[in-house]
């Protein structure tokens, strides 16, 4: 049993360091790790499946199909170029509708979708006014992962979050959804003073955005018809989950499901679109933190936390809280999540139980969530704005995002604590 323990760790540290590295394809790293854990008899294979959260894997591929095939509509292209002519063209308050959308788009969709959708957007307005893209990404990164913070489906921890605990779409609204607003404003306002001279444009350069026809990206009504109705089935079927007793998973398929029949899009064509690499690194990742439950090695620093916070709930709820956004600013916060779950439930019976522990999850979604907006790598949705601004020749450089964002990271942290004790461990 101690060689099996010791095995597990030195697997998950490897993981996790190669992880950080990022010089190799995650999906292969966890996957990696995950094979080896079987090979060396730390798990069998009965067990590595059983680890692997297919609640969370149906909720990824029902919401990629829905998005992709909603994508081919030109919706969402729609609803950003209609928010920066409604801006009269000013790029103060362009960035501000922008962000407003992505906040949105990233709570009722998901924030790596979200910022694939937008971002070559903000690029072609931010061209036409010829100011600087930075603030603008700035901007998306940050509010793509304030707004995933509101809802189930928002951010992949909360998913992760929800399909372990089963909370529901509607527990996150309320949960930790009141908060994001208050957040969203404390994070926007600096921003107007950080880079206020970027915000001066000339009157000619802003009727270039008015002259902008959103209803030619329109490309396909009848299938933006369909796409609506389903859209609004599955985020109605999100908010009846309880009611309904259906996993989000199911909710998810059974829209994509429909929108593959009555969209007639060629099935081929559209799971060529599935994130698959996210896919199989969360299948990884799901069996290599479950070995580390099969070995006990999660009991141990559940143990350990409750000795270090003295078995207080708001002691421990605060630790988890910045503990998880400092943690997540450093590294991606899926694998952080992914460990801290299992963490949280055997805490569980010290604090009298499930239901006891619901501020746990609530700051471990708010600083896991709210915390990845630390760094450029803390969450996927940042790296994949970096990516799109490098080919596009901008370069986000990591101490150059750091010095903006990290400071407005800490207050939304902050907030979160005045909200926590106001709210539930107060």
């Amino acid at each position: 049993m101690a060689q099996t323990f010791y095995i597990a760790i030195a697997v998950f540290v490897a993981v996790y360091a190669l992880l950080i590295w990022d010089k190799l394809n995650r999906a292969v790293v966890a996957l990696l790790g995950a094979s080896a854990l079987i090979l060396l008899g730390v798990l069998n294979q009965e067990a590595a499946v059983h680890g692997i959260d297919f609640n969370t894997i149906g909720l990824l591929i029902g919401m990629m199909v829905i998005v992709f095939i909603c994508q081919d509509t030109g919706m969402f292209q729609y609803v950003a170029i209609r928010g920066a002519k409604m801006s009269k063209g000013d790029p103060w308050k362009i960035l501000v509708a922008l962000s407003i959308v992505t906040a949105i788009l990233s709570a009722l969709l998901d924030n790596v979708t979200t910022v694939l959708l937008t971002v070559p957007i903000t690029l072609l307005i931010t061209q036409e006014l010829e100011v600087n893209p930075y603030p603008y990404f700035i901007s998306q990164i940050l509010m793509s992962n304030i707004g995933g913070t509101a809802t189930l489906i928002g951010d992949p921890p909360n998913i992760m979050i929800g399909s372990a605990t089963g909370l529901t779409f509607m527990d996150f609204v309320f949960g930790v959804g009141p908060v994001i607003p208050i957040i969203f404003i404390a994070t926007i306002i600096p921003l107007r003073f950080i880079y206020g001279s970027s915000f001066k444009v000339s009157e000619d350069r802003k009727k270039r955005i008015m002259q902008f026809r959103e209803s030619e990206t329109l490309t396909d009504i009848p299938l933006l018809k369909k796409c609506l109705v389903v859209l609004a089935l599955v985020i109605g079927g999100f908010m009846m989950q309880r009611q309904l007793h259906l996993e989000p998973a199911t909710i998810a398929l059974f829209g994509a499901s429909i929108l593959l029949l009555i969209s007639k899009k060629d099935l081929h064509h559209v799971m060529e679109k599935v994130e698959w690499t996210s896919i199989f690194f969360f299948i990884g990742l799901f069996i290599v933190v479950h070995s580390l439950v099969e070995v006990g090695f999660i009991r141990y620093l559940a143990d350990l936390m409750l000795d270090a916070t003295g078995g207080d709930m708001a002691v421990t709820g605060y630790a988890i809280l910045w503990g998880s956004a400092i943690a997540s600013s450093i590294v991606d916060n899926i694998p952080f999540v992914a460990t801290m779950i299992p963490l949280i439930k055997n805490m569980a019976p010290a604090f009298g139980g499930d239901a006891a522990v619901l501020p746990l999850w609530w700051a471990l979604s708010l600083g896991a969530c709210l915390g990845g907006n630390g760094t450029i790598i803390g969450a996927s949705a940042n790296v994949v704005v970096s990516g799109i601004a490098h080919r596009n020749g901008h370069e986000m450089k990591f101490f150059k995002y750091m010095l903006i964002a990290y400071p407005l990271m800490l207050l939304s942290i902050a907030i979160s604590t005045v909200y926590m004790y106001l709210r539930y461990l107060g």
